[in-house]
C-alpha cells in the first residue's frame, strides 16, 4: 500500500532553519506532484508549498515564499522542505501528500495519499 513518512521536524529557536522530509512508497513516485500541508492546533490544514513530477516547477503559499524551498528526489523517493528564517507562526503539523494531477492545487482535497505529519516547533 502507499505510504508517505515524514520526518526531521523538531523544536528551533525562531530565525534558525529545519528540513523536513518525506518517504514515498507503494507508488508510481515520479508520476505523481507531491506537497507539503501544515495544521496548526485549533486551525484548518494550510497549503504551504507543491513540487511537481518532474521537479521543474514550484509553488508556496505566500506566507512562506522566499524563506521555504521544496525539492524531491526521483531516484531515492523523496520530497523535502527546507525551511529557514522560522517564525513562530510557522509552529504545525508538517504533512506530505501525494497527488496525480489537479487543477486546485492548493486544495487538500486534490491529493490521493497522505502521510501522518512530523511536528514542528518554532520558539520565540
Amino acid at each position: 500500500q502507499v505510504q508517505l513518512v515524514e520526518s526531521g521536524g523538531g523544536l528551533v529557536q525562531a530565525g534558525g532553519s529545519l528540513r523536513v522530509s518525506c518517504a514515498a512508497s507503494g507508488l508510481t513516485f515520479s508520476s505523481y506532484d507531491m506537497g507539503w500541508f501544515r495544521q496548526a492546533p485549533g486551525k484548518e490544514r494550510e497549503f504551504v508549498s507543491r513540487i511537481t513530477w518532474s521537479g521543474t516547477t514550484t509553488y508556496y503559499a505566500d506566507s512562506v515564499k522566499g524563506r521555504f524551498t521544496i525539492s524531491r528526489d526521483n531516484a531515492q523517493n523523496m520530497v523535502y522542505l527546507q525551511m529557514s528564517s522560522l517564525k513562530p507562526e510557522d509552529t504545525a503539523v508538517y504533512v506530505c501528500a501525494a497527488d496525480r494531477g489537479s487543477v486546485r492545487m492548493t486544495a487538500a482535497a486534490s491529493y490521493d495519499y497522505w502521510g501522518q505529519g512530523t511536528q514542528v516547533t518554532v520558539s520565540s
